[in-house]
């Protein structure tokens, strides 16, 4: 399990564009930094590859609501994929495909700062269904 202090994690959430929102719920992704990356620049440029590559499944695809998908990304320095895994899964296997997908076809990542001092970043990726907005 990945032990962040609370100031360190950075979370960057957007409501996730897709073609037609259903009236149940809405796409929406948190990304979470490990605390050596201290570069809002950065985390926005990754969250951003990210959230650019989201392909929201089908009808049939969607998890119920409020569930989500989590994707934990590794990246070198370089920003070079080096792993992922689902670590907590939706309940929908086309939900959590469609998250692990968004992740490996948004590498290769930016560089991570010169100001990083780890050989590795760690991210999560929270894919969720949640209600709309209002």
């Amino acid at each position: 399990m990945l032990r962040i202090p609370t100031p360190a994690v950075v979370v960057l959430a957007l409501a996730l564009a897709s073609g037609a929102l259903a009236a149940s719920g809405s796409p929406q992704l948190q990304t979470y930094f490990q605390g050596t990356v201290d570069s809002p620049a950065y985390q926005q440029q990754a969250f951003e590859r990210v959230a650019k590559r989201w392909k929201q499944p089908g009808p049939k695809g969607t998890p119920a609501l409020g569930k989500k998908a989590i994707v934990q990304a590794i990246l070198d320095k370089d920003g070079k994929l080096l792993s992922t895994a689902i670590l907590t899964g939706s309940g929908s296997k086309a939900w959590d495909a469609a998250a692990l997908a968004a992740v490996k076809k948004a590498a290769p990542f930016p560089p991570l700062p010169k100001t990083t001092t780890a050989a590795t970043l760690e991210a999560h990726f929270h894919f969720a269904w949640v209600s709309p907005p209002g």
